[in-house]
């Protein structure tokens, strides 16, 4: 009796673990995907280049680090 119940309890921790790790997936495929739509719009729209939105990104990143750490 017991082993039955460790055993629906194993099944059921499974499913739930399994279905949030599916939506974590979906996710970041989404978030993916929007990410190189939009760079790709801005290479043909504009001529901006991964290399250079990347460069803004890391310096964007700097500059929030700095005032959160106090320009340490």
């Amino acid at each position: 009796m017991m082993n039955l119940v460790l055993l629906i309890a194993a099944i059921a921790i499974s499913f739930l673990v399994f279905t949030w790790l599916i939506k974590v997936v979906r996710a970041t495929i989404g978030t993916a995907i929007m990410i190189a739509i939009l760079v790709l719009g801005l290479q043909i729209v504009f001529g901006i280049g991964p290399a250079q939105v990347w460069q803004q990104v890391s310096q964007f990143l700097q500059t929030i680090w700095q005032l959160i750490t106090g320009g340490r």
